[in-house]
């Protein structure tokens, strides 16, 4: 990774004339921008989108906008590869764990001074502590700000399938795995088509969601491995190191070997995953609150399943009687950084002045709703509603208007009515009333571990990590005999690379900073 800049060509980048006139003769700063995307598969905004238009005429900022890649990993990939070119945009989303190496290669520039630029974003996004978080030679580099909301995933399950089958909801791992050889081999669309499987799934790997990642959380929730590591004090350790997690890894391969799985899982990306739920492949999943709940996500179910219906029920209780829908921390923030071309090259007003407008009335509510009284009202309450428009096809709801809302990710900060307002009350074409903050809710309630600091984790060594994510997914797709012995040499073998010493550092980062739970 490349990016310290000497000091003469600095100095060539501040001689050159850096913004072109505009109409009114104000100077126009150009700005690009790399943001995570709200809606992975809808595509970005036009580029003859009114806002482009408002930031130029009001902020004199000629705004480029493209999104990173929705996987974290090939996101990292699209940023260290620009870093390596010297071409990383102004300012951009960025992961906990490439944002340490920017800043050590000075790639970055610092953003202490940034906040009194931007005084009202800076009271509704930027928390103190996190203002001094990512700090390097004295200088902080994160913008941080508030970002997903925690334990916002569940357990859902086709339960007109169910009813159709006869089925009682699932409970415990043994009635999960009858319910998905049901929902494999028993037709339960009625479609006459071999077409149908149990659980569906991708690898949706993260530092503190090791091995096969998320969306098989519960599954080793059932057996009390959830998660990369273990942060009770009593039993704190990598979990790969536990007698259960090998149970945990034997019931998933059960769930390949008896083909109860969808196959595809292996190359699904997110993307794939859900175009996968939505056209009726399989009848099991962990997934987002959003992503299944908001008119523009479910659409596509509701026109091809009308009479389809997904309801969120209990992670699978184990045969020790633990369950978990997976692990959740405190952290939930979503960070921004700024390149050090962008300040060498005099854009740090220019930046804060941008994110301060995002955080105004006008731009609030134009990235996160669109045009009152095109896309959106405001009840007598001043609650968002779609109710009354004289062109309900044109609400902010529906799946076509979607690419407008893509920068919201920007300035949401999840405010009690914010909830209620991005995830409004809506009719299915069953006649079903729909609520993504009601499966939020209901997700929010179920048996969830904490895991408060695992994304500060240390990361495991490119040879620990590979070696411990390939030999898992050798395990459960059956390139490697599944039994204990077989195991037993390949963890011996994941002690002698370094497994042991990441979870010593692991043991020594948790007890340093007080994250221990009883």
């Amino acid at each position: 990774m490349k990016c310290k800049i000497s000091a003469v060509f600095a100095a060539l980048f501040l001689a050159v004339i850096l913004t072109s006139c505009g109409s009114k003769g104000k100077n126009i700063v150009p700005v690009e921008l790399w943001y995570g995307a709200t809606f992975s598969e809808a595509g970005e905004p036009p580029a003859d989108w009114e806002v482009f238009n408002i930031i130029r005429r009001k902020l004199n900022i000629e705004l480029k906008i493209s999104a990173v890649p929705a996987s974290s990993a090939e996101a990292e990939k699209k940023i260290t590869a620009a870093a390596e070119a010297g071409r990383l945009p102004d300012i951009f989303v960025v992961g906990g764990t490439v944002l340490p190496k920017l800043m050590k290669k000075e790639c970055l520039s610092y953003v202490d001074d940034m906040y009194e630029l931007m005084p009202t974003r800076t009271s509704q996004m930027y928390d103190v502590k996190e203002r001094k978080s990512y700090g390097y030679k004295g200088k902080h580099y994160a913008l941080s700000q508030p970002g997903s909301v925690v334990k916002n995933e569940g357990i859902l399950i086709r339960k007109d399938w169910l009813d159709k089958l006869g089925l009682e909801i699932p409970v415990t791992l043994d009635d999960y795995m009858n319910v998905m050889k049901a929902f494999t081999y028993n037709d339960p669309d009625g479609n006459g088509k071999n077409d149908t499987y149990g659980y569906g799934a991708y690898l949706e790997i993260k530092k503190n969601s090791e091995g096969l990642g998320v969306k098989f959380d519960p599954i080793f929730g059932a057996f009390g491995v959830e998660g990369t590591f273990d942060f009770n004090k009593d039993t704190a350790g990598l979990n790969i190191y536990k007698d259960s997690y090998f149970d945990a890894v034997n019931f998933v391969r059960q769930m390949v070997s008896e083909k109860v799985i969808d196959p595809n899982w292996v190359v699904y990306k997110k993307d794939d995953f859900r175009n996968a739920w939505k056209s009726g492949r399989f009848g099991i999943m962990r997934e987002q609150n959003a992503a299944f709940a908001l008119e523009n996500n479910y659409a596509p179910f509701d026109e091809r399943f009308p009479d389809g219906e997904w309801i969120v029920i209990e992670p699978p209780t184990g045969p020790s009687g633990v369950k978990s829908v997976g692990i959740y921390t405190d952290q939930g923030h979503r960070i921004y950084a700024i390149s050090k071309n962008a300040r060498e090259k005099g854009k740090i007003e220019a930046i804060a002045r941008l994110l301060e407008w995002m955080s105004s009335d006008e731009g609030y509510y134009l990235l996160g709703f669109g045009e009152e009284g095109v896309n959106y009202r405001r009840d007598e309450n001043g609650k968002i509603t779609t109710e009354g428009l004289a062109d309900p096809s044109k609400a902010y709801t529906q799946k076509s208007f979607a690419r407008y809302l893509q920068l919201r990710n920007l300035i949401f900060y999840n405010s009690e009515v914010e909830l209620e307002s991005r995830y409004p009350t809506w009719v299915s074409r069953n006649g079903k009333k729909m609520s993504a903050y009601a499966v939020l809710k209901d997700m929010q309630s179920q048996d969830w571990t904490p895991a408060l600091g695992s994304e500060g984790l240390p990361a495991p060594s490119a040879e620990v990590k590979k070696y411990y994510e390939q030999g898992v997914m050798d395990f459960v797709t059956g390139k490697r005999v599944l039994i204990e012995e077989n195991w037993q040499q390949w963890l011996n073998g994941f002690t002698r690379i370094g497994g042991i010493d990441w979870e010593r550092k692991c043991k020594n980062y948790v007890e340093s900073n007080n994250l221990l739970t009883e």
